[in-house]
């Protein structure tokens, strides 16, 4: 007797949460976006480097008038095929800088 009046009192107590149920309208209203408010980063600002082109006509000149201007001369070397990758690989970060703009 006790086991059918609980089963009952459970089968309106489960019946009751559906009947009138509200459904809630969290996944039908579609709201646009809200545009995020980030700042942009800021740009690191370069020393200006001062590029000597040497070539074997004028590697004489160029060491005198550096010794003149009381620099030491040092000397990095390049092919023109080392100095063709440099310049597309400096074509390749700008590409990638501007698309973080």
């Amino acid at each position: 007797m006790y086991r059918i009046i609980i089963s009952i009192i459970a089968v309106l107590i489960l019946t009751g949460c559906s009947i009138g149920e509200k459904r809630l309208k969290i996944f039908k209203l579609e709201e646009p976006r809200q545009e995020l408010d980030l700042q942009k980063p800021t740009m690191p600002e370069l020393e200006k480097l001062r590029w000597i082109i040497i070539t074997s006509d004028n590697a004489e000149e160029v060491f005198q008038k550096m010794e003149a201007e009381g620099l030491d001369p040092v000397l990095f070397g390049l092919s023109d095929k080392d100095f063709q990758l440099i310049a597309k690989n400096t074509g390749s970060r700008k590409s990638t800088f501007k698309t973080y703009k």
